[in-house]
């Protein structure tokens, strides 16, 4: 039996080149990079050198705060470049694919029989355990903090997301060993959500607490997940994993191999014909985006992840760790005089003194990167409280974490957000504020400060 829950606020903002549910094996990379800036906070202790030859799941660098946590290569190959920064700061590992790709054998696991210390001994050997996230923080998991549960979204409600009932599907076996194997790491539940008209395979799984979620987008972020079951209060820690990690992590666990295949949507209105891929995490995504993908109008921005809350990158760049989209959209480098003064028909807005979107809700609209607007200060419309649907009140916590108010930030609920819990007030934002880097910045001062 679920739960049902159901989201009154938010904004389903739809856009043209939604994904067909058609399947495809993109080219074969040559080339992989592991980014540790996909994984915040963390700072990387090399393992490997470049020359060194490695398997697909052999550690390549390791977490310098707790060296349990470590991060392995998505392919067999060698390591040709490790590209450094200011002050010697790691930006990227570089591999060489090989063209027969062999896999560190971490061993069939029995996840039935195994003790709490021991399932968390293996994801950590294996390069899992960067799937598992805690709030809060938004931060990989500490694995010296138990949760008081686990949350898993099994539903993607951001525009153009990848369709998880599809990318899951035949995945029930990795999926239940994932799950069987989190839920002995909490002494709590494993909170799972998919769509209510779903057909996840996830909701078959045992060891579960399925939640129905419905309405509009948050309605599938975990972050919305967590603030309707299980609030997070002072002192407590949830993990999450999305679900699609959960095949990585099943799949280690069933065959001992780590298999960084990643189903993902390529996806957005300047894609001739929007569909799937089967690539692997690291991967160059110029093998899925000049495969007949994206077309030769004027210069379009490719996205690794949603429009929302995504990262910009070059067409020559590499899918990033967690992402399971790749979306490409017009570039927005174009300003139209007086376009604050005449009545809009091809733009979303939640307000309807000059944008008209309302009188036809379910046009999809080709929308590009322009802001439509230049930063100014917060101006008090009661836009965010439209889209927010956390009982939290998110003016006064965006300011809270501008002046670096800790105790205001504690007490208006900073434990439980991520910067994705702010994309939507970011986007109607009439202030053009950065929501996201704004909250980004304020968990970087508690975890400093408070940890």
């Amino acid at each position: 039996m679920s739960n049902d829950i159901r989201i009154k606020k938010g904004l389903d903002i739809k856009l043209k080149g939604e994904a067909e549910k058609t399947l495809e094996k993109a080219i074969l990379s040559n080339f992989y990079t592991l980014r540790p800036e996909d994984f915040h906070g963390v700072i990387p202790k090399l393992i490997s050198k470049v020359g060194t030859k490695v398997k697909a799941g052999e550690p390549v660098f390791f977490d310098k705060s707790n060296e349990n946590i470590k991060f392995v290569s998505p392919v067999s190959g060698e390591i040709i470049e490790i590209a450094r920064g200011e002050k010697r700061r790691i930006l990227s590992i570089k591999f060489q694919a090989d063209k027969e790709q062999t896999y560190q054998d971490y061993g069939v696991f029995n996840v039935d029989a195994a003790k709490p210390n021991e399932v968390k001994a293996h994801l950590l050997a294996s390069g899992c355990w960067p799937f598992i996230k805690q709030r809060p923080y938004d931060v990989i998991a500490n694995p010296d903090r138990a949760p008081k549960a686990i949350f898993i979204s099994g539903y993607a409600s951001a525009p153009l997301a990848a369709d998880l009932d599809f990318t899951l599907k035949g995945k029930e076996a990795e999926l239940q060993a994932a799950v069987t194997a989190l839920g002995k790491l909490t002494e709590g539940k494993v909170h799972v959500s998919v769509g209510a008209k779903s057909t996840s395979p996830l909701a078959g799984l045992s060891g579960i607490t399925l939640h129905k979620v419905s309405g509009p987008h948050p309605s599938g972020n975990v972050g919305t997940l967590i603030n309707k079951v299980d609030p997070i209060n002072k002192g407590e820690v949830v993990w999450t994993v999305a679900a699609q990690d959960l095949v990585i992590i099943g799949e280690l666990l069933l065959t001992g191999r780590f298999n960084a295949e990643r189903i993902v949507a390529l996806a957005g209105s300047a894609v001739e014909k929007p569909r799937y891929f089967v690539t692997k995490i690291g991967s160059e995504v110029a093998t899925m985006i000049y495969d007949k993908g994206i077309s030769q109008k004027a210069h379009d921005r490719v996205i690794s992840g949603n429009v929302l809350s995504g990262k910009h990158i070059k067409p020559d760049g590499y899918l990033d760790f967690y992402s399971n989209v790749i979306t490409i959209i017009p570039e927005g480098d174009d300003y139209e005089l007086f376009g604050w003064n005449k009545p809009v028909f091809n733009k979303v807005s939640t307000s309807r003194a000059f944008t008209f979107s309302w009188l036809n809700p379910n046009k999809k609209y080709d929308l590009n990167t322009n802001t439509n607007g230049e930063h100014r200060a917060f101006v008090v419309t009661g836009g965010y409280e439209e889209v927010f649907p956390l009982d939290i009140y998110p003016m006064q916590i965006l300011k809270a974490c501008m002046y670096k108010d800790l105790d205001e930030m504690e007490a208006l609920g900073m434990y439980e957000v991520a910067p994705e819990d702010f994309a939507l007030t970011e986007f109607v934002c009439v202030s053009k504020q950065p929501h996201q880097e704004i909250i980004r910045k304020g968990l970087d001062v508690m975890l400093k400060e408070i940890g």
